[in-house]
Parts: structure tokens; sequence; C-alpha cells
């Protein structure tokens, strides 16, 4: 690992692969770790020592007490959820006020966007988007309309500023004949602001450079997944944010030859939540086996996520976008007990056939190549040596098609089911 570079963590497909996990792991060979992308929509989810902790915004870095944590200017921050948040972790025994920073720059949710969130996905009938509600999308379009409240506005007259972007949002959801009643939610929001004030309220951007200066050396850790990202995603059913790597410059105020390696985490099969398409989806009993032994429910929203088989177009699509140059296969253990797995190899529609993302993935149907399951308990394997040979050939298929190495393969969901392949 090179001295003062940053290494980007990513969710390549649609999200919900495991990064907290990932990320908790990774964390002790760097001296930082920075969120660059997304907001509470984003579960994070690690389980250690029996323990299970789930992290909406705050990094995942934040259990090894002697890194620095930094959310970053490409989120946005709900001021109620983090303060519940981070009472969480705290009652937990750990220290964030001395070892978390917040950018100045990262953009604010407030309530009334919670109530926008509601109202505009009403509007779409049965176009719906399928957002968590969680005010993101609202927040970050206020954000690109120059009209958006910023964490370091709590420090100058932050009084008049909210109530002339809630007094706009109020006229807003006036016109969209929404009735709401923020009280109780804005009581909380108003101790989640003051809550903030005690924290390191930083030009991120700048902390993050001398960090680099110093020879420090930094993890960006992403949030949802490629096919989620607002420019290169199954628009318009995406997130509202840059997922992708190009996200870790922008969400973070850093250069882009300061990036090293792109970790790309991926399932061994595949999920999505929400609306939109998702040419691999399984609507029969193998579906319901896969969500039911991966416990694939939202960690934010407990929704059903929707599965497939592996998809390697979308895979070696997210590769291509964010030049990664490391996997990491999470779940493999959930595809244990079957005799044979299926992977996409390509799209088919009206007699075309396609290896490539199309612009719009609705209405294609996967191309299936069969591979014989490894049938055997993986949860139970140390090493890479233990790996039954099916399992093998199913990484080295993956490899093949995707033109980059899996040196990373997820078993369980403890920290310490993580085999390193060498």
């Amino acid at each position: 690992m090179k001295k003062g570079k940053v290494d980007a963590l990513l969710g390549i497909v649609f999200g919900d692969e495991g990064k907290g996990k990932v990320v908790d792991y990774f964390t002790p060979q760097y001296d930082v770790v920075a969120r660059f992308a997304g907001g509470p929509n984003a579960g994070h989810t690690i389980i250690f020592d029996g323990k299970k902790f789930v992290l909406r915004s705050i990094p995942s870095g934040i259990f090894d007490t002697h890194k620095i944590n930094i959310i970053g200017n490409g989120c946005v921050l709900a001021p109620d959820l983090f303060l519940a948040e981070a009472k969480e972790l705290e009652n937990a025994g750990y220290n964030l006020k001395d070892r978390l920073q917040i950018s100045k720059r990262a953009h604010l949710i407030l309530p009334t966007h919670r109530c926008l969130d509601h109202a505009y996905e009403n509007l779409k009938g049965k176009n719906k988007i399928g957002t968590t509600g969680k005010g993101i999308g609202p927040a970050y379009s206020d954000k690109a309309a120059r009209v958006g409240l910023r964490v370091g506005d709590i420090l100058n007259n932050f009084e008049e500023k909210y109530q002339s972007l809630k007094g706009r949002h109020e006229r807003l959801l006036h016109d969209l004949h929404y009735e709401y009643d923020i009280t109780e939610e804005e009581k909380r929001w108003m101790e989640g602001i003051e809550y903030m004030r005690q924290f390191q309220l930083v030009d991120s951007e700048v902390e993050i450079n001398h960090y680099l200066d110093e020879g420090k050396t930094v993890l960006a850790e992403g949030a949802q997944g490629t096919m989620l990202d607002l420019d290169h995603g199954t628009y318009p059913f995406v997130s509202s944010s840059n997922t992708t790597s190009g996200g870790v410059c922008t969400g973070l105020g850093i250069a882009p030859n300061r990036i090293d390696d792109v970790f790309g985490i991926f399932k061994a099969y595949s999920t999505r939540v929400g609306a939109g398409p998702f040419p691999v989806e399984l609507f029969d009993e193998t579906g319901d086996t896969i969500r039911e032994i991966g416990n694939e429910y939202g960690a934010v929203t407990g929704r059903n996520r929707r599965c497939g088989w592996i998809d390697l177009v979308a895979l070696k699509y997210a590769v291509i976008i964010n030049g990664v140059t490391q996997l990491i296969m999470m779940k493999g253990d959930v595809l244990d007990n079957f005799a044979t797995i299926k992977a996409c190899v390509a799209y088919q529609k009206d007699g075309v056939t396609t290896q490539d993302m199309p612009y719009d993935t609705a209405g294609w149907q996967p191309v299936y190549e069969e591979l014989p399951g490894w049938q055997q308990d993986l949860t139970q394997l140390k090493s890479e040596d233990q790996f039954p040979k099916a399992l093998n050939d199913y990484i080295k298929y993956i490899e093949a098609y995707v033109k980059v190495p899996i040196k990373i393969v997820s078993v369980g969901p403890d920290r310490e089911a993580t085999i390193v392949r060498h």
C-alpha cells in the first residue's frame, strides 16, 4: 500500500453488498476512513463479538478507536437521525467526538425534505421509484438548485437560514396539497443540530489533503452501488448522488491521481431494493430461498430485496466505470445448497443479444450459463486452500468474464469470516 494515497471501497452493482463489514475489516490498514456520498438511506451492517450495529451516516471505521472518521462534503446528513445513531454508539462505549469529523460543506436534510420526498413519490403513482422517504432526493435537489442548508450554516445565522428554506418547502407542500405535521420531528431535529455543534465541523477537503500530504492513508467508503449512480445507473430508478469512483473525488475534494486501489464489492448473486428494471430477478422458489438464506431485507427500511442470479453484464459494466482493481465477493455461503448455479452472461431483446449495458435495461431478458454448485458449508472455512473445487471454478469464471481478480471472499456475516486469496 502506498503512503499518501486514497483507496476507494465501493458497492458496484445495486448496493447492500456488505460494505460496512469490509470497511470495518480494512480499517486497521488505514489512518482515515471517509464517507463520500449518500445519506441515512444507506445502512452498513457490522457484526462482531456477538453485537450488531447498523451505521447510516457515520463511517464504518468508527469501531477502531485509533482512526479518524470523516463525513465528507458529498454526503447529506439528517441531524435527528445522526443524533440517534451516534448516541447508540456512545452508549455502547465508543467515544465519537474526538475521532469523527463532519464536513461543513455536507448538506442537511430538513424535516420538510422528508415531507417533500413522500409528496413527490405519491405524485408518481404507478411510476414510483421506491424511495426510502428519508428526504435524500429533495436535499440533493436543493443542493443542485443552490438553495440548500449546509452543516457550516449552523455556525452562523442558522435560524434565519433554516426558516427561509423551511418556508420555501412549505409553499411547495401547500401547492402539492400535502398534509403534514412536523412539530415533534422538528423538535428532535433541532436537538440533533445542538448535538452536532459538539463535533469537529471541518473543511474536510482541506483536512483530507493535509492528511495525505503527511503520508497518511485514506479509505473512501461508498454507499449504495454503481447501478444506483445518478449518471450511470438505471435512471430514474437511482439514488441522488454519484456512487462511483468519480464521486470519491467530488465527495471528498481530492484529485483523481490520489486514488490508488479501487475495491469493488459484489454478492455471489444479485439483489435490488425498490422499483426499477432488474433483468435477473427470480420470481420463483429459488428467489425466495436466496432471500431467506441471505436475510435479504433492508438494514434501514426492512423491505424485501428482489433476488436473482449473478449479473455479469452489470458487474463488468461497473468494473469499467469505476476502474476497479480488486474485487471482493460477499455471501458466497448463501449459495451453499444449490446443485446448480446460474450466471447471466448477456442480455437478449427483440432478437438482439448484447454483453454491453444498454441505455435502458427494461424488457431485456438474461442469457444464462450454468455452473455446478459446491454444496458444502462455506462458513466453516478458514483459508483459501479449503475452498471446494466448484467454488474455485465459480470465482475463476467470474474473474475471466470481468477481467479483474477476486481478492477477498466472505463466507459469513462476522468480521472473522473473511478469507484473503493469494
